[in-house]
């Protein structure tokens, strides 16, 4: 596999990983009634990569599931997400 796209799917793995554990840490926050993570926090990293973790997350910590935001806007990321991949995979092949 080519180098460059190995630093990219590292990259997409750690920041999925990131904002599922930060869903998780933010919940706890929540709970606890300590200082929040932004939503804005959430919304720039899964538009950057990271909106399946974040989206597992929200599910998995049931935190912001009646947020329309996250209800609505992550699966959106999402398939924005996987069109590029898709224009980039028929670029290429």
């Amino acid at each position: 596999m080519d180098n460059t796209l190995m630093w990219l799917l590292g990259y997409i793995l750690f920041l999925n990983i990131y904002l599922y554990w930060m869903m998780g840490k933010d919940k706890d926050a929540a709970k606890k009634n300590l200082p929040r993570i932004p939503e804005r926090h959430f919304m720039l990293f899964s538009i950057l990569g990271g909106a399946v973790g974040a989206y597992l997350g929200m599910q998995a910590h049931r935190h912001k599931t009646q947020h329309r935001k996250f209800k609505i806007g992550l699966p959106i990321i999402i398939a924005v997400h996987i069109l590029i991949v898709i224009l980039i995979a028929g670029v290429l092949i």
